[in-house]
Formats: structure tokens, sequence, C-alpha cells
């Protein structure tokens, strides 16, 4: 496996932002088209579903930030949400081992907090795509 990225998007040459554009591009049609119909398919209650959603972004999201595939405090930040939606919905499956069945506000928070979370990504990869544009188009145009 390769070394961890030592730049983030707001320093990376112009050939690893591309690179990492592309990757974190695929990443997130396949979190959206694979991965997120699945989960929806398998036969668990909503509460553990979302929760297997959630830990697997914030798995992904130390990817992202562990390989410098985006703006560094974005992914913070996106961090910060997911593992508060995973905590959030652990807190939920919890309750409900404990027949406790009345906080569903528990994982409507949590789903709100993905949707910010899949947001931020959106965001980054935004940024990102600006930025790749913006730098080729420098580069394009030459030495000033």
């Amino acid at each position: 496996m390769r070394e961890p990225s030592p730049h983030t998007a707001e320093d990376a040459p112009l050939s690893g932002l591309r690179r990492a554009s592309i990757r974190l591009l695929l990443q997130l049609a396949a979190l959206g088209l694979v991965v997120v119909p699945l989960i929806r398919q398998l036969p668990l209650g909503h509460s553990t579903r979302t929760g297997l959603l959630a830990w697997l972004l914030v798995v992904f999201g130390f990817y992202w930030l562990y390989m410098g595939m985006g703006y560094r405090p974005l992914l913070l930040v996106q961090l910060l949400v997911f593992s508060t939606a995973a905590a959030l919905l652990s807190a939920k499956l919890l309750l409900v081992a404990l027949d406790v069945y009345t906080l569903k506000s528990l994982r409507y928070a949590a789903r709100f907090l993905i949707q910010v979370g899949a947001a931020c990504a959106g965001a980054n990869l935004t940024g990102m795509l600006i930025k790749l544009y913006v730098d080729e188009a420098r580069a394009r145009e030459g030495p000033d």
C-alpha cells in the first residue's frame, strides 16, 4: 500500500489534485449508487441500517483525511459530523436493547447529520474540481 498523501487540496500539485478529485468522485458515486441501495436492502431495522451507513461513512472520512483527498478543515468537519451521527445511532441501538423504543428523534437527528456530512463531501469535491479547473487554466496560460 502507498504512503499517505503529504498533500491536501490546498497545496497539492496539479496531477495529485486531478488524481484525488477523480478518486473522490468515484468513491462518492459508488457510495450513492451501490452501497446505499445495498444497505437499504438489508433485513434490518431503520436505525441499524442507518447506523451501518454512518459507521461506514466514518471509515471513509478517516480514509479521505488520511489520503489527503480534499480540504483538511472540511474533512475534519465531515468526520466530526459522521462520527456524531454514528454515536447517536449507537446510543439509539443501545436504548432499543434496553427496551426504550420512543426516541426516534435520535435517528432523525443522525440522518440529518449524515445529510450534512454528505453536503460537506459534495462541497469538498466541488472545491477540488473548481481548484483543478483554475489551476489547469493557469497552466495553459503559461508563466506570468
